[in-house]
């Protein structure tokens, strides 16, 4: 794996050399665009508006705009200048609970591996971390983004994944059209525990797989074999109006198969009832009882 940065776990007086690794790949496939008269890939040219010019890597500077059409401009140095301060450890601030930290705050998962002569240290942290059941929480510039980190233990393995600023995190309560003051249904809540009762299981991430991925790679094959294609038209969603009605198919349908042939229909007993004299009331009908039979010596004959 490419190593994505270096430096040092520091907390209290103890530091730890590490490498970074990412801990994830994209699979999205990658699209161009592209020039549909020679089917030609489109290129991308950074040209100054006012200079009507194409502008080369070394006459480009970055700018923040202070206000509009305003800017301040930075060289690279100056902000080298401010990343080298932060870029080369990842500093321990505090210890807490993983269960404490809302999944929101997570970005990316980063693997740490010990580096140089680091791996007695490395083995340390790792081994008190998991006996305290505690994550680090702690700062990291990362190309020159500074962001929270958690540092965990994963398997045999420290793990690290970047968080987001508090201020980063837009309030619930801009979010719109939420409901309020609306009362539940008692039947419709029961029905929908029952449903997420029947649909709960271990978490298994090997069972979920990205079918869009998938179907556009076949696509892509079919394609560049020059098979014609045919899409299916898209199943019509129709809008929910009875929850009581949809909370019971969902039900249904997440109870597990049956062994006998759904399609035939149970067989049942009809209820014998016994008379006094102890003859079945259906066979005691306007015709009279039925004669019993009486077994003769020979086995399995029977004669009336």
């Amino acid at each position: 794996m490419h190593t994505v940065w270096k430096g040092a776990i520091s907390f209290g007086l103890v530091h730890v050399p590490v490498k970074m690794f990412s801990a994830t790949e994209d699979k999205d496939i990658s699209m161009r665009y592209v020039h549909k008269e020679c089917g030609s890939p489109l290129a991308y040219v950074r040209k100054c508006p006012v200079c009507e010019k194409e502008v080369e890597w070394e006459e480009i500077s970055k700018g923040y705009e202070y206000e509009k059409g305003k800017f301040v401009l930075f060289e690279k140095d100056e902000l080298d200048q401010i990343a080298e301060q932060a870029n080369k450890s990842i500093a321990i601030l505090d210890f807490v609970d993983l269960s404490e930290i809302d999944p929101i705050y997570f970005q990316k998962t980063y693997y740490l591996a010990p580096d140089q002569a680091g791996g007695n240290a490395y083995q340390l942290l790792k081994e008190a971390m998991h006996q305290s059941g505690k994550i680090g929480i702690a700062k990291i510039s990362i190309r020159s983004k500074s962001s929270l980190a958690a540092i965990r233990v994963l398997e045999n393995c420290l793990a690290i994944e970047t968080m987001f600023y508090p201020d980063e995190i837009r309030p619930v309560a801009q979010v719109p059209n939420l409901p309020e003051n609306i009362t539940v249904n008692e039947k419709e809540l029961g029905m929908a525990q029952m449903l997420i009762d029947q649909l709960s299981t271990p978490f298994d991430p090997q069972k979920y797989t990205d079918d869009y991925r998938e179907r556009l790679l076949q696509l892509i094959e079919h394609k560049v074999t020059g098979e014609e294609i045919k899409i299916a038209p898209a199943r019509q969603e129709t809008n929910v109006i009875d929850l009581m009605a949809a909370l019971q198919a969902s039900i249904e349908a997440a109870k597990p198969t049956l062994a006998t042939d759904p399609g035939k229909p149970k067989k049942t007993a009809k209820p014998k009832t016994k008379t006094a004299a102890g003859e079945d009331k259906q066979a005691a009908g306007a015709e009279g009882p039925k004669p019993k039979r009486r077994k003769t010596a020979k086995k399995n004959e029977t004669v009336s």
